[in-house]
């Protein structure tokens, strides 16, 4: 049986969400706006890479809202997509809480998606391979780097994958090759238009070795602080076509644990696609949980950064939430100061970028207004992921399902959680 879930076009109560306090028109129903059927994986997968998923233990396709990407000049119905590292999950065995995957044979995938008559279409599916065509994986790169990854039950350990990525964050070139931000190095990889991984960029100093394609370390050594699944989240590209900007999730684990639990300062890093490295690093300031989120406060690493798009004008868009709760701020690169190279990229500095109480003086964060409160919209689903402007007057904004994953029944079959993936369109101003 297929689930569905309400869906609509936003256009009344989008002032309510620009301005807290004015009354919100009601929200009316819109054919456009939609939701993924249910598929299931081993059926989705093994159509393009037979025999990978022999068992999908009734987990359905999912996780398609972990970024969203609309190119210039296409349909505003049509948008590529791309899945995370594929169903997983927590369990707890003897006293150890370990994480599970439990379709081990998952490959993350780049999706193109149309929206049509209240349904999420998937129209072409390009999974993400290495030079030799075999599919990359979304298991963890290096031992005590990443959380060790066991299977469905937490009692069989896996190996780890050089090649594995976790999947956050999609561009397409205008020559049809991707750019890829995932969470594991925390890294860039650029691909062909096939899919296939021509170079990994990582930051200078990660372990990582025997992956099936090139690595090149370009990114800042400070990012090898990055927190357990807490790497890059969200990657646009800027107007001129060469710039991207790519979002870590949280603040750096720098120097401590104890510190990433609290701290309030993130980074954005721009990076020059034609050059290939990292050309800016900014500043970005986090909001106070307790303002943003009332259920979330004193758990300020509830806020996260998920979606990034670009602006024609040089500003950017930013998708800023907690599970229950997101709002698109607008930021402003040009009069923020770029401390790439800086004594914050240096982890010997004391107190660090991520201790500091505020942001450090001398220091412009990335300028930021609020443009959509999206939790005064009703029925907006959590764990917003994914936003594009599918036009000039319109955004869309997806959800991550976290591929339905609820609890396993003695059969070792899921029991779904009925959490579906939604596309939405939200009218701006």
């Amino acid at each position: 049986m297929t689930r569905r879930f309400s869906a609509f076009v936003v256009g009344g109560a989008l002032a309510a969400a620009l301005v807290p306090g004015t009354a919100a028109a009601s929200a009316r129903p819109a054919p456009e706006s939609a939701t993924l059927p249910r598929i299931p994986l081993a059926q989705f997968q093994n159509a393009l890479l037979p025999g990978s998923v022999p068992d999908d233990r009734g987990v359905a396709l999912g996780g398609i809202g972990s970024d969203l990407f609309h190119e210039a000049g296409a349909r505003p119905d049509e948008f590529w997509a791309i899945t995370d590292r594929g169903p997983n999950g927590t369990v707890e065995v003897g006293g150890e809480e370990r994480v599970t995957f439990p379709v081990p044979g998952f490959a993350p995938a780049i999706v193109k998606l149309r929206v049509r008559k209240g349904t999420i279409k998937v129209v072409r599916t390009i999974p993400i391979t290495g030079r030799g065509g075999k599919p990359v994986t979304g298991l963890p790169n290096v031992d005590g780097r990443e959380e060790a990854p066991w299977d469905f039950s937490g009692t069989e350990r896996l190996a780890f994958n050089p090649d594995g990525i976790d999947p956050e964050g999609l561009i397409r070139t205008r020559d049809g090759d991707f750019w890829v931000a995932e969470e594991y190095g925390p890294s860039l990889l650029h691909l062909d238009r096939r899919g296939r991984v021509i170079e990994r960029h990582v930051p200078k100093g990660w372990p990582g070795k025997g992956t099936s394609y090139p690595v090149r370390q370009t990114l800042p050594a400070i990012l090898n602080k990055r927190t357990y699944n807490r790497g890059f989240e969200a990657l646009t590209i800027a107007k001129d076509g060469r710039t991207l900007y790519a979002a870590m999730q949280s603040p750096l684990t720098n120097p401590d644990k104890k510190t990433y639990k609290a701290a309030r300062n993130g980074r954005i890093l721009r990076f020059d696609l034609r050059a290939g490295k990292v050309t800016g690093e900014y500043v970005h300031r986090f909001e106070d949980v307790c303002a943003f989120d009332v259920a979330s406060c004193g758990d300020q690493k509830e806020m996260k950064i998920s979606g990034l798009t670009a602006l024609d004008d040089g500003r950017l868009l930013v998708d800023e939430r907690t599970d229950r709760v997101a709002k698109i701020y607008t930021l402003d690169p040009r009069k923020a100061t770029d401390i790439l190279g800086s004594t914050w990229d240096d982890e010997a500095t004391t107190p660090s970028l991520e201790k500091s109480a505020g942001v450090p003086a001398g220091i412009t964060a990335l300028p930021k207004t609020l443009t959509v409160d999206l939790s005064t919209i009703p029925g907006m689903p959590g764990k917003i992921e994914g936003i594009a402007l599918a036009d000039r007057r319109t955004l869309a904004v997806i959800n991550d399902n976290d591929f339905g994953l609820g609890a396993f029944g003695p059969d070792g079959r899921l029991i779904d959680s009925g959490v579906g993936t939604q596309l939405r369109y939200v009218r701006l101003p």
